[in-house]
């Protein structure tokens, strides 16, 4: 027995140095692999994912947490699936960019599952690239011209009696504008009725875009389903009743019905999903990025000053036209930084979901083919390598070009987000109207954020009071806030 022992123990002891001396001087290095915790076994960290959505802080503490435990590269598991997340402009530029064809976008299931597989968002590659040449005529010159003018008489009919509340909760007015703007743009639905039915039902969907995807009749993601099919039961009425029409409709779905040998018309389905996705994103992104702007500028008066003296000049030189152009917008150099400003620290839509096609290699660290990788870009707006103080509101840091993918609020590359330019519009429209008819006051500091939300929003909606400005002219005591 012992002479077998001496016999063996040498050639175990060779094995070792041979292994040891391939790994060291062998031409292929170990991989790295990102740092992180994938948890227990097929749930992974999502309970911890889950709980972070259920709490004041949102879902991206959830990231935040691991990023300063494991660095600026790590990964974990959610949902049964390996999710890596990535901060920095090197690692944005090549995933958004989509360099050597690495990449795809993919949403986690509860969310492909509400807004249709045949969204903009969960589209394949070249289902893609179908449906956002169809959808980028929405936002041509000639349709955000059309748009603004519709908005501004929405935002001046919603704000003109205003001053006779006694509060205002800014998220809400925002989020009812908002929709009933994308709604008249895309399908001049305009019936009372079917505008609550959809707000309500919208919001159900957006509760459960984050949810657990269990079809039980009292979860979230259940409720979701139902909203969204009944949603999609309006939109087979509409689509049924404009293909019988011969009424010429001046809306986006007028556009998509008309045909055209040349063009590949999308389906049905298609289309009811896209318009589903376009009054989600449209709504609730602009409707909460322009909450968080009225917060920061009521909690930065030198920035309220700069911006009220720049729309109250320009109110003189447009004083002759019942609403705003496309054109006048371009007059508005500091508040379009505000804009800027206040989607960087909201980071509304905070990390960008790809999906690696193939292994691959990024900043050092080797990404396996079917994990979800995540550009951080919440990390990147708050970066002070980046951006100097990147916890104040600066409008002015953007009085030069920021560093190429340092701004990511729409994303960048092949999927920058389609309404970019609408956004932007109906945020200046809105400022514009806000700071030359108001002064206002914050009712509640508190920065916690609603939730079981998508997009960053803030659980107190933004309660203000406002002083008519124009009354405050007729009255030499008014307040000066």
């Amino acid at each position: 027995m012992f002479s077998w022992f001496w016999y063996i123990f040498p050639c175990l002891g060779l094995l070792l140095l041979r292994i040891l001396w391939h790994n060291n001087t062998g031409k292929t290095p170990a991989k790295k692999i990102p740092a992180g915790n994938r948890g227990i076994p097929v749930i992974g960290e999502t309970i911890q994912f889950m709980a972070a959505i259920n709490s004041n802080k949102g879902f991206y503490d959830f990231v935040k947490i691991r990023r300063l435990k494991y660095g600026n590269c790590f990964k974990t598991n959610i949902i049964g699936q390996t999710h890596v997340f990535i901060s920095s402009t090197e690692a944005a530029k090549k995933i958004l960019s989509n360099e050597g064809g690495n990449f795809t976008k993919r949403y986690i299931k509860s969310i492909a599952k509400l807004v249709g597989d045949q969204s903009l968002l969960c589209a394949s590659h070249q289902q893609h690239k179908l449906i956002r040449s169809h959808l980028s005529s929405l936002f041509s010159t000639t349709s955000l011209s059309t748009m603004v003018r519709q908005f501004d008489e929405l935002t001046v009919n919603n704000l003109s009696n205003w001053h006779k509340k006694s509060s205002i909760i800014i998220l809400h007015e925002a989020l009812k504008i908002t929709l009933e703007a994308i709604c008249k743009m895309l399908m001049s639905l305009e019936d009372k009725k079917e505008l609550e039915m959809l707000h309500k039902d919208i919001g159900l969907i957006y509760e459960a875009m984050l949810s657990f995807p269990l079809r039980l009749p009292w979860t979230r993601f259940y409720k979701g389903l139902q909203a969204r099919k009944r949603i999609m039961n309006l939109l087979d009425k509409i689509l049924e009743a404009r293909r019988k029409s011969k009424e010429k409709y001046d809306d986006f779905l007028d556009y998509l019905l008309i045909k055209d040998d040349q063009i590949i018309q999308l389906t049905n389905e298609q289309i009811k999903d896209n318009i589903l996705t376009m009054i989600i994103a449209g709504q609730d992104t602009t409707a909460s990025a322009i909450t968080w702007m009225v917060k920061y500028l009521d909690d930065n008066p030198k920035a309220l000053k700069n911006l009220r003296a720049e729309q109250q000049a320009l109110q003189q030189k447009v004083s002759c036209k019942a609403y705003l152009t496309y054109e006048d917008l371009n007059c508005m150099p500091y508040a379009s930084k505000v804009v800027k400003e206040s989607l960087r620290m909201a980071s509304i839509v905070p990390w960008f979901p790809r999906m690696a096609l193939q292994d691959c290699e990024i900043e050092g660290f080797t990404i396996k083919k079917g994990w979800n990788i995540n550009v951080d870009a919440k990390s990147v707006h708050f970066d002070p390598m980046i951006f100097h103080d990147p916890h104040k509101f600066i409008p002015s840091r953007f009085d030069d070009d920021s560093k190429p993918y340092s701004f990511l609020a729409f994303g960048m590359g092949g999927r920058t987000c389609l309404g970019l330019h609408l956004a932007r519009a109906m945020m200046l429209v809105f400022v514009y109207r806000l700071t030359t008819s108001y002064r206002w006051k914050v009712l509640d500091s508190d920065e916690s954020i609603e939730k079981w939300t998508l997009f960053s929003r803030l659980k107190s909606g933004c309660p203000i009071h406002v002083t008519s400005i124009e009354e405050e002219r007729d009255s030499p005591n008014a307040s000066k806030t």
